[in-house]
């Protein structure tokens, strides 16, 4: 919900472009330390990442 809050767009629409990223990728690799941020620095992390792309 906070990115498609942040990104003025649908859920399911939020929820796609998250599945698909790299944020996600990291959020389940152990070596990763991303899983211990906060929802707030995640979702940070996602728009920076789709702004590089």
């Amino acid at each position: 919900m906070l990115v498609a809050k942040r990104l003025n767009i649908s859920p399911i629409r939020a929820m796609d472009i998250f599945y698909t990223s790299k944020t996600n990728e990291r959020l389940h690799d152990p070596n990763d330390y991303l899983y211990l941020m906060g929802d707030l620095y995640i979702v940070d992390d996602l728009i920076l990442e789709i702004q590089n792309r």
